[in-house]
């Protein structure tokens, strides 16, 4: 199995989730795409978690979704193929959500910048961050926080404040992660769950106390 890290961000940096029905309805996208069947179209947002209700039609899935990161000019997602070619076709069905998007805010053009970008995770040591790596870009948003990204140690204070923000930012697999079922139908968690011993938030607090030990360039991350 290989496993990508995909990445993708608005043209000129611009924003590409506007309000909550943006990301909900992205995050129906990486529902409703991930199926070999030709996805249906409409405007609707509604998914399992959201609604309540199930689906009678039998899906046979394209891709795995590792995790993933909603932020407002950029995605961010961890896949991996079920079908030979399932990430291009995958991608390309998610396209659609720029449909979505123009007709919603009755805008016209292009709406992602160019090809979205497909880094191989190859090394152990970048498989052991990259779940991190997605989960904390909402710090982004954080006040106090906002270097991260930096190797220094003491560029994350108050682990427990980021903590409490992150359980808080609905737009990302750190949820279902954590224990708390948010958009569970999905993700497939056995990766990262296998490796990381099943304790995600435990991990995630460790890495946070020892910023230092990772060697992995941040440049190698970015889009």
């Amino acid at each position: 199995m290989e496993l990508y890290h995909v990445i993708n961000k608005g043209v000129d940096g611009r924003t590409i989730f506007l309000d909550a029905q943006d990301y909900a309805r992205f995050v129906h996208d990486l529902y409703e795409f991930n199926d070999t069947s030709p996805a249906s179209e409409f405007l609707g947002v509604a998914i399992p978690e959201m609604s309540g209700r199930t689906t009678s039609r039998h899906r046979k899935r394209i891709v795995d979704i590792h995790g993933w990161t909603l932020m407002k000019n950029h995605y961010h997602l961890l896949l991996s193929e079920r079908a030979e070619g399932g990430i291009t076709l995958f991608l390309r069905k998610l396209s659609g959500y720029a449909r979505y998007f123009n007709e919603r805010h009755r805008r016209q053009g292009t709406l992602f910048q160019g090809r979205t970008k497909k880094i191989l995770v190859e090394r152990r040591e970048h498989f052991l961050y990259i779940l991190h790596y997605l989960h904390l870009n909402p710090l982004d948003y954080l006040s106090g926080v906002k270097k991260w990204r930096e190797r220094d140690k003491g560029t994350i204070p108050e682990i427990a404040k980021v903590l409490e923000y992150l359980k808080n930012y609905r737009w990302s697999s750190y949820l279902d992660y954590s224990g708390t079922a948010n958009f569970p139908s999905i993700l497939t968690k056995t990766l990262f769950d296998r490796s990381l011993g099943g304790e995600y938030v435990s991990t995630l607090k460790e890495y946070l106390m020892d910023r230092a030990m990772e060697d992995i360039s941040p440049k190698s991350l970015e889009y």
